[in-house]
């Protein structure tokens, strides 16, 4: 096949801006050489391959062209802020994750021990934390403050969806004296940062803005997890042990879970493969037909004649395609609300199987606000740390307008606009979805 894997990276550029010249020696006490048995500094000349294989090398350098690569992060031998005189912001925004109490918790940590800085503020309930007109406090995070936060669901700092004036957002950052603000968020915090940012530069200021991704959906481009995702699919599995007591239960039972998922399906199929007793696992990336030989429902039908029950896992974004003649809604931050697909499948199985004479009993769960409101699974709080800790290595360099992300086994430094360029799907052609395949023995596709 003719083709560059990841060739749209072609028109980014991937270095990473400095807001100044670090000439501040740190005061980690790192190593600089290899095989001491002391951890070493990174220099910003370690790079991270956008690509994973040896063919898909062989391909970019057939082109003649150089491949794309990610700055590594981690701590650096030289930093632009005064350790212990730099004061830092954190904001969360948007939906609730597993893991936010613990990221903070964690900048907090960083900044006060390592880097001996005593002032991290607190912005309370998103961006809007900063317009005068809400008047929300702003907290003064230390690490008494933030001692316990990591063993509690969502996030201390409050949030909130909806764009807010740029302008006033750098205005306050500038009265407050920030150095580094940190932003915590999805999709549309990171354009929010952008544009903080971009206000940033065009004041000539002196404050870094360092973005941590938060998505549950696991859908941020270029980056191969999110914190929180593992969580949610680990808290998935027990609502789809439920629906399989209820399914089993009855005769021609069936369980219908849905999972969160607007345009990506890795919680739907991570949970399905780890639950092992999915049997129909819908996703937005595969559409399916309802009707025909090859539709769900047929397939539906044959496993109950088969077995005598089932469970579905449907992820929020799949078969939106049947709500296309409804009003489009819309929340604070512009996203479309989407229309409930679990209990439209409730409605048309119970109809089609009423038709065809079939008893069943149907068993609709859905876990979503309990599943991004939960505290996070142990190696998801370990994800939390060390993305926080590779966070404030790089605000503390002079780094800016970045995402800290996870690429190939490595954390790395993500521009932001190269972040937002494109939302992550899974791919049906992919390992992932063969297994969901393997694992429910549903049809490849249910497309007439």
């Amino acid at each position: 096949m003719d083709y560059l894997r990841n060739k749209e990276l072609l028109n980014f550029d991937l270095n990473v801006r400095n807001v100044g010249k670090a000439s501040i020696e740190s005061p980690l006490k790192l190593s600089r050489v290899m095989n001491d048995d002391v951890a070493n500094f990174v220099t910003d000349d370690e790079r991270i391959l956008a690509v994973n294989t040896f063919d898909e090398m062989n391909k970019w350098l057939s082109k003649e062209k150089t491949i794309p690569s990610f700055e590594k992060a981690g701590p650096r031998n030289k930093i632009y802020f005064k350790p212990g005189d730099t004061i830092s912001a954190v904001v969360t925004c948007g939906g609730l994750c597993p893991g936010l109490n613990s990221v903070i918790r964690a900048l907090v940590y960083m900044n006060y021990y390592r880097y001996r800085n005593r002032i991290t503020y607190g912005i309370k309930y998103g961006y809007e934390g900063f317009i005068d007109k809400y008047d929300h406090a702003i907290m003064n995070l230390t690490p008494d403050v933030v001692e316990n936060i990591h063993k509690i669901g969502g996030t201390i700092l409050g949030s909130s969806r909806g764009e807010q004036d740029v302008c006033a957002i750098v205005d306050k950052l500038v009265k407050l004296r920030v150095n580094i603000l940190y932003t915590i968020g999805g999709d549309g915090t990171l354009r929010g940062s952008k544009a903080i940012s971009d206000e940033i530069k065009k004041r000539n200021l002196k404050i870094a803005v360092i973005s941590i991704p938060k998505t549950i959906d696991n859908d941020i481009a270029y980056i191969d997890k999110s914190f929180g995702s593992e969580t949610a699919f680990s808290k998935a599995c027990d609502a789809i042990d439920a629906a399989h007591v209820e399914a089993k239960g009855a005769f021609n039972g069936i369980g219908i879970v849905k999972v969160m998922g607007r345009s990506s399906g890795f919680i739907a199929a991570n949970a399905t493969i780890a639950s092992n007793d999915v049997n129909f696992c819908l996703i937005p990336e595969v559409p399916f037909d309802l009707d025909g030989e090859k539709g769900f429902l047929n397939a539906l039908k044959q496993r109950l004649l088969k077995s005598n029950h089932a469970v579905i896992l449907v992820a929020e974004g799949a078969g939106q395609n049947y709500f296309e003649n409804l009003e489009k809604r819309y929340d604070a931050s512009g996203n479309e609300k989407l229309h409930d697909i679990g209990l439209f499948l409730k409605d048309k199985i119970k109809e089609y199987l009423a038709k065809e004479n079939i008893p069943t009993s149907i068993k609709y769960i859905d876990p979503s606000y309990i599943i991004r409101s939960t505290e996070p699974t142990p190696n998801d709080s370990i994800f939390c740390l060390q993305l926080a800790q590779r966070a404030v290595h790089a605000g503390m360099a002079g780094k800016s307008d970045i995402v800290i992300g996870y690429y190939n086994g490595e954390f790395i430094h993500l521009p932001v606009e190269v972040a937002v360029s494109k939302r992550k799907v899974l791919d049906p052609e992919g390992e992932v979805w063969l297994s969901v395949l393997e694992a429910t023995g549903q049809p490849m596709s249910f497309k007439n």
